[in-house]
C-alpha cells in the first residue's frame, strides 16, 4: 500500500463518486447551475451529456444533493436499460410507490398520482436518469415525453433531466418531438491542461498530501494521455504513485508515469 510512503491519509485516486474529492472546473460548474436552473424553474426537461469518464456521473450526485429535501422528491435512475415498463416501475418506486402493478397503464397512473400529491403537498417532482445513453427502447423515450404532459396550463408537474454520454443527443435527436421539448442543453467537455493539474492537485491535498508529489513533466504527460478525462487521469495516478512505491521514488516523475502509461496500455 502506498498511502504511508506519499504521506497520504487515505487513497487520492479512486474511481468512485466520492463527494468529499468533489472538483468542478468552471464548465463543470456551469453544468450544475443549468441543470438547477431547468429543475428550479420547471422546465420541464434538461440534457446534460458528455465523453465517457468526464464527470458526468460526479455532476449528477452534486445536483440531486443541492436539491432541498423538503421541497422536492427526486427519481435518481441510474440504470435506464430495458423496456419502457421497467424503466416506468423503476421510476414509481424510486418515487416512493411501495406496491407496483405489472401493467403500463396502471404504473402510469401511479405515477400521475404521485406527482399530482406532491404537487398538492407543494412539493415539486423530479426524475434524473443517468447512464441515458443506455436505453436500447425508443418507447421509454416515448414514455418520458408524456409524462411530460402532467402539467397544469403555466407549468409542467416534474423536471425531467436526461444524463448521458454524447450519443444520447443522437438518440434523442431520433424522437423530434422529445427533443424539441429540451429546454436546455450542456456539454462537458475534457479538462484543459491547466484544470488536469488542478484536479490531479485538489485530490492529493484531500488527501493528506503537503506537497507537489507529480513533476510538471510527469503532469504534461498524464494530460496528453488521459485527454483530460477524469477517469483516465485517476487511472494513471493511481498507477504512478503504485510504481512510485515500488521504486522508493519520492516523487512521481516522467519515467514514473511513462510506466504507467505502459502498464495501463496507453492512451486507449
Amino acid at each position: 500500500m502506498y498511502i504511508s510512503h506519499w504521506a497520504l491519509n487515505r487513497k487520492p485516486f479512486e474511481n468512485t463518486p466520492d463527494p468529499a474529492f468533489l472538483f468542478f472546473d468552471s464548465q463543470h460548474e456551469e453544468g450544475l447551475a443549468r441543470m438547477l436552473y431547468v429543475v428550479r424553474a420547471e422546465k420541464g426537461l434538461g440534457l446534460l451529456s458528455g465523453v465517457f469518464g468526464c464527470g458526468k456521473t460526479v455532476l449528477s450526485r452534486a445536483l440531486y444533493k443541492e436539491l432541498e429535501k423538503d421541497i422536492y422528491r427526486v427519481a435518481f435512475i441510474t440504470n435506464p436499460r430495458g423496456e419502457d415498463i421497467d424503466v416506468l416501475r423503476l421510476i414509481a418506486h424510486n418515487l416512493g410507490a411501495q406496491e407496483l402493478p405489472q401493467r403500463k397503464s396502471d404504473v402510469l397512473i401511479l405515477i400521475e398520482k404521485i406527482v399530482i400529491d406532491n404537487w398538492r403537498d407543494e412539493k415539486k417532482t423530479v426524475i434524473i436518469i443517468d447512464e441515458a445513453h443506455a436505453i436500447n427502447d425508443p418507447g421509454v423515450f416515448e414514455e418520458v415525453r408524456l409524462l411530460l404532459n402532467f402539467q397544469l396550463d403555466n407549468k409542467f408537474l416534474l423536471t425531467i433531466i436526461f444524463i448521458g454520454q454524447p450519443e444520447l443527443r443522437e438518440k434523442l435527436g431520433q424522437n423530434i418531438q422529445l427533443s424539441q421539448r429540451i429546454a436546455l442543453r450542456y456539454h462537458l467537455e475534457p479538462f484543459t491542461r491547466e484544470n488536469t493539474e488542478a484536479y490531479v492537485g485538489h485530490r492529493l491535498k484531500v488527501a493528506g498530501a503537503e506537497r507537489d508529489i507529480f513533476t510538471a513533466e510527469a503532469l504534461d504527460m498524464i494530460y496528453a494521455s488521459s485527454g483530460g478525462i477524469p477517469r483516465r487521469i485517476n487511472q494513471l495516478c493511481d498507477m504512478a504513485l503504485t510504481i512510485g512505491f515500488g521504486r522508493g521514488s519520492s516523487v512521481a516523475d516522467a519515467v514514473t508515469v511513462k510506466e504507467a502509461i505502459d502498464t495501463l496500455g496507453g492512451g486507449e
